[in-house]
């Protein structure tokens, strides 16, 4: 992009004009203009936020409950939050001081690394991954290290391979497990060679967890709660995933109480606080919506076996995903690259998929499905898309 000028002076940031366009927002505007089509594109539920959830913010409107809140967040929301994670994952903090309550983990992931990067510290994290973390180090002023991962592999990033990239200006970790757009899961055995980098290497693990309860047969492990990490880990989680809440934005920091700190002083600037209305039905998430989210697992694990298989009965071979909402099939026996097969499928067929380069050089070869949608339009999607194939058979 070439650099825009009011007269002789430069208007954007160098920052911004690195940063490249969303290569998922592309076909989403493409699709906007499309009558007909199936979005396998979007992350996003097709559930609607359960009732209850609903309720409760429809509720605190009614009684004027609708001012600022503590910048961290409500404190019922931190303790309901902090119950969970000790419930779940036997990991303990501080609702206090080590708890951040965010606009979504889109506003704690800017939040931490504009908190913890200098100009040109490195943060290592896997190819590919979602698109937001390379922007997120990138717009703090560091720079993003990739670490390729493969389908042979598991799509898991390996701990030898973190090491080997490791330099003096090396600052962070991220990981990012149940991955998007993989589908792929950490095992706790991958997940402790890390951390073994980490320790020695003194460097903080940022985790995104959003995916944590959309697992599928195997368990998450929360990586704060390996032996010795929670000092280290930065642990990003929400709700928009597994209740179903991504139009309420909202989402949390767990981390040692400087980090927390130097978060909230951003967050109070740029912020405020989280929406009012988003925190309580959080809170009522917390207290009441498990068996919701039981619900939506069980069926989303039902969409996820109708994919691959009928992606690997069509002749897209599909890594089996474990966890997420995602299926991400290689279409390398097709002889396109993935930004063409994904043009020429919604043009042709009206199906939305999203090439894997909008997740790193990586994802060359692959695209992304969602399966966060009904199984009527799975079976849709998979019966064009075979029509699809059979037209460009080589």
């Amino acid at each position: 992009m070439s650099a825009v000028k009011i007269g002789q002076q430069k208007v954007l940031s160098d920052r911004v004009n690195r940063l490249a366009p969303s290569g998922i927002r592309k076909f989403f505007d493409l699709i906007a203009s499309m009558e007909g089509v199936i979005s396998l594109g979007v992350g996003e539920p097709d559930f609607t936020t359960p009732w209850n959830i609903r309720e409760a913010a429809i509720n605190s409107i009614e009684k004027g409950f609708t001012h600022y809140t503590s910048n961290s967040g409500m404190p019922e929301l931190r303790r309901e939050l902090v119950a969970h994670l000790s419930q779940k994952y036997s990991v303990n903090y501080d609702p206090a001081a080590e708890l951040l309550i965010t606009v979504g983990v889109s506003e704690a992931l800017d939040l931490v690394m504009r908190s913890i990067l200098n100009p040109g510290d490195e943060v290592i994290m896997a190819d590919p991954s979602f698109g937001a973390y390379a922007a997120s180090v990138l717009l703090a002023g560091g720079e993003a290290i990739r670490v390729p991962t493969y389908e042979r592999e598991n799509f898991e990033i390996d701990g030898a391979d973190i090491a080997s990239r490791v330099t003096e200006r090396t600052r962070a970790i991220l990981i990012g497990y149940p991955s998007n757009p993989t589908g792929a899961v950490l095992n706790r055995r991958k997940m402790e060679e890390i951390a073994g980098v980490a320790r020695q290497h003194n460097l903080i693990v940022i985790s995104d967890e959003i995916y944590a309860r959309l697992v599928y047969g195997v368990e998450h492990t929360c990586f704060a709660s390996l032996p010795g990490m929670k000092e280290q880990t930065v642990l990003l989680g929400g709700f928009s995933k597994a209740y179903a809440m991504t139009g309420w934005r909202i989402g949390y920091a767990a981390a040692p109480k400087e980090i927390i700190a130097a978060m909230t002083k951003i967050h109070q600037y740029t912020i405020m606080s989280a929406p009012t209305q988003a925190q309580v039905a959080a809170i009522e998430a917390l207290k009441n919506g498990e068996s919701s989210v039981l619900e939506m697992v069980a069926e989303y694990d039902r969409r996820r076996k109708l994919i691959v298989s009928g992606l690997n009965s069509i002749g897209l071979h599909c890594f089996e995903p474990k966890g997420a909402f995602y299926a991400f099939p290689s279409i390398a026996n097709t002889g396109m690259n993935c930004e063409e097969f994904s043009e020429k499928l919604l043009m042709e067929e009206k199906v939305a998929v999203v090439p894997g380069t909008a997740f790193g050089q990586c994802g060359e070869g692959y695209v992304r499905c969602c399966y966060a949608t009904s199984l009527n339009d799975i079976e849709e999607a998979l019966n064009r898309m075979k029509r699809f194939l059979n037209k460009h058979k080589k």
